[in-house]
């Protein structure tokens, strides 16, 4: 544990905190800290504890924070009951086809307007640009696209293949792939086109294997989006066998399925333990892409 002397860098220094006065603002803080902490985790402390109780203590007046007893079959019931793997699945399904949309796509409009830079670049760098300027009215002729595919006259609802494409054009990931591949120095690419490696070989072969940090950053963005996204799986997959957790969750709060409160509540510890671990195991690289995301080309 670290000691003030340790303390090198902060909003108070290690010379201030020898004073006695500060080391009171340090205590308040400190307080104000765990005090805010201890309110963001009551929520879910409740939601878990509420999980195993009986109907009766979770309306009991004044209200229960310890259930009676704690057994497993309520979890392995009501896991069953509304078949969360299949919802767990879907959501899964639509995370990983988003991921490779995302990171190839966009990768390579970014890795076009950074590095090969053909005739006419710029101006569409300053349109793709332009369109993250634009306002958010774009869901219902984006919609109509997807119901009746131009061209093609395909309907496409049903399916996860409207979700993977949008995740595979997004204007903020082609600015922060443009932005990182500007720093990958060109001695790299001139050398493996005097091998004879094409642009789409260079990109893969290359430019991939030198971008991890970015790669890390995008498909924390990408988990963290697709997992909580609700109105587009809604739109496009509701009522087939695609509806992923959000859905699902809806759906509970709806009234459309008859389940006890501490059903519902167990149902929402589902939903909340998968990003939970996914913080827990990236938080760092979280707290860095957080960073990253604000770079400069």
């Amino acid at each position: 544990m670290k000691t003030f002397s340790d303390k090198t860098n902060g909003l108070l220094n290690f010379m201030e905190l020898k004073q006695f006065r500060y080391r009171i603002i340090y205590g308040i803080m400190m307080a104000l800290l765990i005090i805010v902490s201890l309110a963001c985790l009551l929520p879910i402390l409740w939601i878990v504890l509420s999980g195993f109780k009986t109907p009766a203590e979770m309306y009991s007046i004044p209200p229960q924070l310890l259930p009676s007893g704690f057994s497993l079959e309520p979890v392995k019931n009501i896991w069953v009951k509304v078949n969360f793997f299949k919802y767990f699945g879907n959501t899964l399904m639509e995370i990983c086809g988003a991921l490779i949309f995302d990171l190839v796509i966009n990768g390579l409009a970014g890795y076009v307007l950074s590095r090969i830079r053909p005739k006419g670049s710029a101006v569409l760098e300053t349109i793709v640009f332009g369109t993250m300027l634009l306002p958010s009215v774009s869901m219902v002729p984006l919609y109509m696209t997807f119901v009746n595919m131009p061209i093609l006259h395909i309907n496409l609802t049903g399916s996860f293949l409207p979700l993977w494409m949008q995740a595979g054009c997004n204007a903020f990931t082609i600015m922060l792939f443009r932005s990182f591949f500007n720093g990958i120095p060109m001695d790299y690419l001139e050398a493996a086109r005097i091998d004879g490696c094409s642009n789409i070989k260079i990109f893969f072969k290359i430019i991939l294997p030198l971008s991890k940090p970015i790669i890390v950053v995008e498909t924390i963005f990408c988990v963290i989006y697709s997992w909580k996204n609700f109105m587009w799986p809604y739109l496009i997959l509701g009522s087939t066998e695609r509806e992923t957790v959000s859905i699902l969750l809806y759906q509970i709060s709806s009234g459309s399925m008859s389940i006890t409160m501490p059903e519902i509540m167990l149902v929402i510890m589902f939903s909340i333990i998968p990003p939970g671990l996914f913080y827990a195991l990236f938080s760092k690289q979280i707290m860095g892409g957080m960073n990253m995301s604000g770079i400069k080309g």
